[in-house]
């Protein structure tokens, strides 16, 4: 079965959040370990990943040093996060592939996904990013160029645009490289934002994309069988925080678009996944499944045993 899985950031992070390196290395080993028994059960895997804590401390650098360098605009904190949490995954992943016996060859791509220049997200940017700074401090980063807004007691925060992602442009080179039987790690964060010219051209842009949504884009792009979105929970929950709260399990496509029309699934938390596993079944995909990372496997393995699984049935 060709597998599309989408790792939160809970697998790229220590258990307290933690974004130093030492955390980080340990984390992702942790889910390669998780990632090489679906590979080992016979599995085609893709992976993408987010980079919320990584990108977050780049844009502290660029905080703290904006006074001496330009600060780095967000298309390349895509890239370089894509690159670091792309190699350390090949190390650990191969690794763990080793200690099972399995003989496959593993890659990273550092991919570009093309948005719309016309998004309406780029005339009035929305999504919030990095931290909270005093007025003074903003100011010199609002004088590079970036939107910023005041969010009262809290201090002043940035925003930038959350378009829709229409396309990875590396979807060929990963069909190729999977062809010859690579594990292959691509999207991460997302991917980097994009647009095209007038002209062709290609560019970067000031943007972030959800990771989740990309992956609903890439696992119908490579003909996925199932879109799994790794959390930290095992089910997605209806009626969360109260004593109706009920765990879902095996759904069809119009129960789960149901409760989402119902507003059971919260914006900055299970909203996004909802909605990627939504758009990739919606979109003629088979089985997307939503749950924990430690149970992945399973999940494929035995439908609607664990975690939440929705088909258009």
């Amino acid at each position: 079965m060709r597998v599309l899985v989408a790792l939160g950031g809970n697998a790229m992070t220590g258990p307290d959040g933690s974004a130093a390196p030492k955390e980080q290395r340990h984390a992702i080993a942790r889910a390669m370990e998780h990632i090489a028994e679906l590979v080992a059960a016979g599995h085609d895997v893709v992976l993408t990943h987010g980079n919320g804590p990584q990108v977050g401390n780049v844009l502290v650098k660029n905080e703290l040093a904006a006074h001496v360098v330009p600060p780095v605009p967000l298309d390349w904190c895509g890239a370089q996060t894509q690159g670091t949490i792309g190699f350390t995954i090949l190390d650990t992943l191969e690794y763990a592939l080793a200690e099972r016996g399995v003989d496959r060859r593993c890659a990273a791509l550092i991919s570009r996904t093309l948005v719309d220049a016309d998004d309406p997200g780029f005339t009035r940017p929305t999504k919030p990013i990095g931290r909270f700074l005093p007025h003074e401090q903003a100011q010199v980063l609002i004088e590079h160029g970036q939107t910023w807004e005041d969010r009262g007691e809290k201090g002043w925060r940035r925003v930038v645009a959350s378009p829709e992602p229409l396309e990875v442009l590396e979807t060929h080179t990963l069909l190729t490289l999977m062809d010859a039987g690579y594990v292959v790690v691509a999207a991460g964060g997302g991917g980097i934002p994009v647009i095209r010219t007038e002209d062709g051209r290609v560019r970067g842009v000031e943007a972030v994309i959800d990771k989740d949504l990309t992956a609903a884009v890439l696992a119908r792009s490579i003909h996925a069988d199932a879109l799994v979105i790794a959390t930290d929970v095992e089910n997605a929950v209806i009626g969360w925080g109260t004593p109706d709260a009920r765990a879902l399990g095996h759904v069809t496509l119009d129960e789960m678009e149901g409760y989402a029309a119902q507003g059971h699934f919260a914006s900055g938390s299970m909203g996004p996944k909802v909605e990627a596993a939504l758009r990739f079944v919606r979109s003629g995909g088979k089985r997307s499944v939503i749950t924990a990372l430690d149970r992945i496997t399973e999940a494929i393995e035995s439908p609607g045993a664990v975690g939440t699984v929705i088909e258009n049935v």
